[in-house]
């Protein structure tokens, strides 16, 4: 397997998301902009040692169950349900809203813990989700503390439009992310789903360099002025215990 090839590999898996759970060959070629060929191999590959399935109704690939086995190491190694999981569960109780924690993968926001709260309507997010940086409360307060230069990398790969609230403008986008910093906190309406706000506040390694988000997420009637005053209170509290976990094992995030 040439470099090319392994490139080609792992690139293709980041293509399977949530919105793009399946992909059928020729669609997937042409998205990432290879040789569908190649890209058969590679999939085939992938399919042998467990890591893709093929559909057999819609021939569409899938990925695979094998993947469960990283997520389970994953958090075992970073030990996050057993120490981070009781104070977001207080968190959603305590402003009655979803309550997740989001850490930066490359030019994404990953989900890797939930807690809800027993709404009737409530916001849908699963772990394993990835978001791009530049949209949603969560991720944007990731992004607002990445340098100006890592910033206009991401923002000109080209950003994806959810909503007709996603800011598309780079220089808004700029000043909203400098203003996030300013106040150490994100809150957006809309952006990534709409009719649903999200409130974010950061996350660091312990060489101080941003790794993540808590962020709380609704339905936007719910969050009146004087509740996203109350929220924002709890939000902050409950985050610096949860950054106290990573003082001590932010290591693992360096």
């Amino acid at each position: 397997m040439t470099l090319k090839t392994l490139e080609n590999a792992l690139d293709m898996l980041s293509y399977f998301t949530t919105d793009n759970p399946e992909w059928g060959l020729r669609d997937l070629a042409r998205e990432m902009e290879i040789n569908h060929t190649v890209l058969h191999r590679i999939l085939k590959t992938y399919e042998k040692k467990g890591y893709i399935i093929q559909n057999k109704k819609t021939k569409n690939y899938e990925l695979g169950l094998k993947f469960l086995e990283f997520t389970s190491v994953i958090k075992h190694k970073m030990k996050l349900s057993e120490f981070i999981q009781p104070v977001m569960k207080e968190l959603a109780s305590a402003i009655n809203e979803t309550v997740f924690l989001t850490l930066q993968d490359g030019d994404y926001g990953v989900t890797v813990e939930i807690a809800e709260y027993e709404q009737q309507l409530k916001f849908n997010v699963t772990i394993g989700s990835r978001t791009p940086l530049y949209v949603g409360a969560s991720c944007k307060t990731i992004m607002a503390y990445l340098p100006e230069e890592e910033q206009l990398e991401i923002i000109n790969k080209g950003i994806k439009v959810f909503t007709d609230k996603t800011m598309t403008d780079k220089e808004k986008l700029l000043a909203d992310l400098k203003d996030i910093k300013e106040k150490g906190w994100s809150y957006t309406r809309g952006e990534y789903s709409e009719a649903v706000f999200g409130m974010g506040v950061p996350l660091f390694n312990t060489s101080g360099r941003i790794i993540g988000s808590v962020t709380a997420a609704g339905p936007i009637y719910r969050m009146s002025e004087e509740k996203a005053t109350e929220t924002l209170a709890i939000l902050k509290e409950k985050t610096s215990i949860i950054q106290q976990y990573f003082n001590k094992f932010g290591n693992l995030y360096n």
